[in-house]
């Protein structure tokens, strides 16, 4: 039997089978040590296959480092350097192969064009081919949600891997993961997965969907969007984004939701060069309006709007976004960021971004504003008005003065002032 210390000590130029007072270089059961005149110290395993001898070349001995981690050592022998313990163990796999009549070498190779297929058949590959070849289907908003959702949250964890190796646990790691955080995004991720899997079965690259047997497991739990907030519960949401543990970024971004009533996207793709801060005004291209069309849409910006975007301008000013991604400055922040945010102040369930506008809608209305205003300030498109004709411009003045009563209000009440319902003379 073979030592590490005989096999370090082994010279160059000894037979492999040969015995002398330095002990054996042949360890047992076909495996042995062969020497070159390099000093190299290379693996072998004798074998017989219908009556035929054969040799396989192991790989070559070396001596695990200290501290190495399995994840190490599994990288070392993928290059070809075996201890002496996992060349016995190489030796026994090899000898059940030899039973059946199989070849060693010609399994490594078989392996070996396995690796390379799934290598290129990762998760994020065929994730990437199903946008692809869904795209002209979609909006261009839906689009930028599914390729950010994957990004964000699901390639980080399965995207490396051959599909063929994602598990139903992969899969719902991520959800509960996502579940407790945005509980309507762990939908669309399943969703996203599910798709990515039954394309790659289709096309023979994976055997089953995992997220089949995982139908059910994710609760959404009833989410009333559009419903408003009461003008009492108003100040308890600003204690609790006051007291959220979020970045400053991510607050800013749920105020000017609240101070301008934009749509979420709209604003976490804001970039500084559609804001005008001195004129208090935000055009906002068309082909980024959910109704798109070929006019900007221009937003009023109320002073604490502006005084918000200038503290903000100090931190991300010199990237394009107003809201750049964590993982890049060059992208906008993730479609979730907003809905986590709200959902870890505790609403999960209870209220959405989604919901301030219509909190706003419903109280600018009780606050006797013209409806064509507020209208025009949520980009509400007439049903019979025409892209071509759709003027985001419309009740600018109005629009300014009503906008800057909104914020004037919203501090009003967090500042736990007696708010005095009051109405303003509608337009003639």
């Amino acid at each position: 039997m073979l030592t590490d210390t005989r096999i370090a000590n082994a010279k160059a130029g000894e037979k492999p089978a040969k015995r002398d007072a330095k002990g054996t270089l042949t360890d047992g059961g076909g495996l042995y040590i062969e020497v070159r005149p390099s000093g190299a110290k290379l693996w072998r395993y004798r074998y017989r296959i219908a009556g035929k001898e054969n040799l396989y070349a192991l790989g070559e001995w070396g001596r695990a480092p200290a501290g190495e981690t399995p994840k190490q050592a599994e990288a070392r022998q993928a290059g070809g350097v075996f201890t002496l313990a996992e060349a016995r163990a190489e030796r026994e796999r090899c000898r059940g192969l030899v039973k059946q009549g199989i070849h060693p070498a010609q399994q490594r190779k078989l392996q070996t064009i396995q690796r390379q297929h799934e290598g290129a058949n990762t998760f994020k590959a065929v994730a990437q081919e199903w946008i692809e070849q869904n795209a002209a289907h979609w909006s261009p908003r839906t689009k930028r949600q599914r390729e950010r959702l994957l990004e964000r949250e699901i390639y980080p964890h399965i995207g490396r891997l051959p599909i063929r190796q994602v598990t139903p646990a992969h899969v719902l790691a991520i959800l509960k993961r996502l579940e407790k955080e945005a509980p309507s995004f762990a939908i669309l991720a399943q969703q996203a997965i599910g798709a990515t899997c039954r394309l790659a079965v289709s096309t023979l690259r994976a055997d089953a969907d995992p997220t089949a047997p995982l139908r059910g497991s994710i609760k959404t739990p009833p989410t009333q969007h559009r419903t408003p907030l009461e003008a009492k519960q108003i100040p308890e949401f600003f204690k609790a984004l006051e007291d959220y543990s979020g970045s400053f970024q991510t607050k800013a971004a749920l105020r000017l939701v609240w101070l301008t009533l934009v749509r979420t996207n709209e604003a976490l793709q804001a970039k500084w060069s559609e804001f005008d801060l001195d004129e208090g005004k935000w055009e906002i291209p068309g082909g980024r309006m959910k109704k798109r069309t070929t006019r900007p849409h221009i937003v009023p910006l109320p002073s604490q709007a502006v005084e918000l975007l200038k503290r903000l301008k100090a931190i991300t000013g010199d990237d394009e976004y107003l809201f750049p991604n964590r993982s890049s400055s060059k992208r906008p922040a993730a479609v979730t960021l907003l809905n986590k945010a709200v959902g870890s102040m505790g609403y999960a369930g209870k209220f959405s971004p989604h919901g301030i506008r219509t909190t706003g809608s419903t109280a600018l209305n009780e606050m006797g504003f013209e409806g064509d205003w507020i209208e025009r300030q949520l980009a509400h498109q007439d049903r019979n008005e025409t892209r071509a004709s759709y003027n985001g411009a419309k009740y600018l003045e109005q629009r300014r003065d009503m906008m800057q009563q909104w914020a004037d209000y919203l501090d009003t009440l967090c500042a736990g002032r007696k708010v005095v319902p009051f109405r303003t003379a509608k337009a003639a």
